[in-house]
């Protein structure tokens, strides 16, 4: 397992949300002079550490001679043996996550710093080569007989305790290549996968959109996507699409490079579905994933149809224009809110649930452990990165003081909790699959959602929130779910040819058209809207894991709400287990199969019940107004 690969699992490299980077504000207020930036001296002191170049010679050392004392020697070990190879495995990945992931950071910090770009790239080169020396060892063990290995775990207990790392990882077995082979892959990621995506991200700081005589970054350029004035979100909008038609050639060459790149691989492992591969790391049964995708597109009529339709006679529209999508609603409040005042609402949220959760959440805050400030050059987006066990994880977001970035820091919020308590797990086991990451950032959201509804003064904000939230819902049920739909398309359709900027396009109106609804009117800057998606390139596929982890959430809520017994301790367990427990045996306790027909209903069901909410809140006569 590369330092990548270990950030990418921990969706650490995702710009989560996607829809929240667009609700952006500039943060140009007094209220806002007070955000933190992080410090990452719990890793290394910076990119001149001499202990960086320390440790890497350790790792370098630690992986000969591991591979000196097991390679080809696995099925002679006793299983006492073979559970201490393991320990050492992990502590010498560990090692390894330590200084990927130092290097990630920074080059999150900016993305534009050409120092900082060529150590993480030198590093990661370093890395990949070490870690061909112990590139055996998880082939080895996929080839280990399945009824010795498990006798094996039945005799040591330090082997047993991986036991369901080992499952995760024999999963593989059928789809992994000759050592030689694997080692080739690795070795060629750097000039090939990760090569081009580290291209996109390089390529996406520096690009440029002109807004009148203004020349604004990408963050800049979406969050007008939400201001108040028709005039500003539609220049922004058209701004965006310009911007990014400048690009199209290279962000279709990268796109159709990466699929074909995927295509070759899945083709030589054995992978019959583009999403297969996803899936199978994501330790879900494909038929569950399906009837996930199969239920969010049977309720598109039912949720961002029908709450569209009623934003429209909300705003007094018969038709909303695509840039109306993340207008304000008529009467939102729009004041700056300050740091200091989010900080306090996460904390109340979290500490209101469990107080132990409290504690862990002011720990972030009381620490330079969060970078809230927006800059130039910065990743976009949000992130927790779990970083190793031994060390606390980060936050990164940019914010901005609106209702929705505190949605955002309640959300990351969730994750470093999450990524906390399962530390403690070891480095193996701590790194929770996606069928439960997003579980407590999505509860997190949800805490903090019902106490700032719960705080609210008056109808009108009342109502404000509630349309937030619901919006924010179907972004990451419907949207995502529309995504996927899309990269499922571009991959089918890569396999058979390259795909030209033009036939890109088409996929991505036609997914935008089918989730969205007939009340919005498109143009043609929309249709290279989804070069900005960095989800596509980092991680294809990646994106249900925000609907899953949405459904699921509004499942659990419910129990919670409801007040079912013993619902917190059962809930700390589902956290601390990280990746030590399959996530049907944890989500039993709560009485729960995601395999079940109505399952994924219940959730959507939830999100329906809000948007019924909402036209109950609403007077249509008196609230409709023409949008400014």
């Amino acid at each position: 397992m590369t330092a990548d690969s270990t950030i990418e699992n921990n969706d650490a490299v995702q710009n989560e949300h996607a829809e929240h980077a667009e609700h952006a504000e500039h943060a140009g207020h007094a209220e806002l002079s007070d955000l933190p930036c992080w410090r990452l001296d719990a890793l290394y002191k910076g990119i001149e550490d001499p202990q960086l170049e320390k440790d890497l010679q350790l790792v370098r050392e630690g992986a000969l001679q591991f591979s000196r004392a097991y390679k080809g020697r696995l099925s002679t070990l006793s299983s006492v043996a073979l559970g201490g190879a393991v320990c050492e495995y992990e502590r010498l990945q560990e090692r390894v996550a330590r200084l990927g992931v130092f290097a990630f950071l920074k080059h999150a910090e900016n993305l534009s710093e050409g120092t900082v770009a060529r150590f993480r790239q030198g590093l990661q080169e370093q890395l990949t080569d070490i870690e061909q020396s112990v590139l055996f060892f998880s082939l080895e063990l996929n080839g280990l007989d399945d009824d010795a290995l498990r006798e094996s775990c039945t005799h040591d207990p330090s082997l047993a305790r991986y036991a369901s790392w080992l499952q995760a990882l024999r999963r593989f077995k059928p789809y992994q290549l000759s050592e030689d082979m694997e080692a080739l892959l690795a070795e060629k990621s750097l000039t090939a996968r990760l090569a081009w995506i580290t291209l996109y991200d390089e390529s996406e700081a520096l690009m440029r959109f002109r807004i009148g005589k203004e020349d604004v970054i990408l963050s800049e350029v979406l969050h007008k996507l939400s201001d108040e004035q028709a005039s500003v979100r539609r220049d922004a909008a058209h701004a965006l699409g310009k911007g990014l038609a400048s690009h199209l050639p290279l962000l279709t060459t990268i796109t159709n490079t990466l699929a074909q790149d995927k295509a070759l691989e899945d083709k030589r492992r054995g992978f019959r579905d583009p999403i297969e591969a996803r899936n199978l790391d994501n330790r879900i049964e494909g038929e569950v994933v399906t009837a996930l995708v199969e239920s969010v597109r049977a309720f598109y009529p039912r949720l961002s149809h029908r709450y569209y339709r009623l934003k429209a006679r909300w705003m007094g529209r018969e038709k909303l224009d695509y840039w109306d999508r993340l207008a304000p609603v008529p009467n939102a409040e729009t004041r700056v809110i300050p740091w200091g005042e989010a900080r306090e609402t996460v904390l109340a949220a979290y500490g209101g649930f469990s107080s132990e959760m409290g504690v862990l959440a002011r720990r972030f805050f009381d620490n330079p452990w969060i970078d809230a400030a927006p800059r130039a050059g910065k990743m976009s987006g949000a992130f927790s990165c779990p970083c190793v066990p031994d060390t606390h994880p980060v936050i990164l977001m940019s914010y901005r003081g609106r209702t929705r970035d505190v949605m955002t820091l309640a959300h990351e919020m969730g994750h470093a909790i999450h990524q906390t308590l399962a530390a403690k797990q070891g480095f193996l086991l701590s790194q929770t699959p996606l069928t439960l990451a997003e579980t407590a950032s999505v509860f997190g959201e949800k805490l903090t959602f019902d106490l700032m509804l719960e705080r609210a003064h008056g109808l009108g904000e009342k109502r404000a929130l509630l349309a937030g939230k619901i919006e924010d819902m179907l972004n990451t049920v419907v949207r995502q779910i529309a995504f996927l739909d899309f990269e499922q398309k571009l991959h089918a359709r890569r396999r058979e040819a390259p795909l030209s900027s033009d036939e890109i396009g088409d996929l991505w109106m036609q997914t935008a058209r089918e989730s969205l609804g007939d009340v919005f009117r498109f143009d043609e800057h929309y249709r290279c809207y989804w070069g900005y998606v960095s989800h596509f390139i980092h991680a294809p596929f990646y994106v249900y894991a925000y609907a899953f982890g949405d459904g699921l959430v509004n499942v659990l809520y419910a129990l919670y709400r409801n007040g079912k017994a013993d619902f917190e301790k059962c809930y700390e367990k589902l956290l601390s287990a990280g990746g030590s427990c399959d996530y049907k045996e944890l989500l039993a306790t709560f009485g729960l199969d995601p395999a079940a027909q109505d399952f994924w209903q219940r959730g959507l069901l939830e999100i329906e019940g809000m948007i019924e909410q909402l036209e109950g809140l609403l007077d249509m006569k008196s609230d409709a107004r023409k949008s400014v």
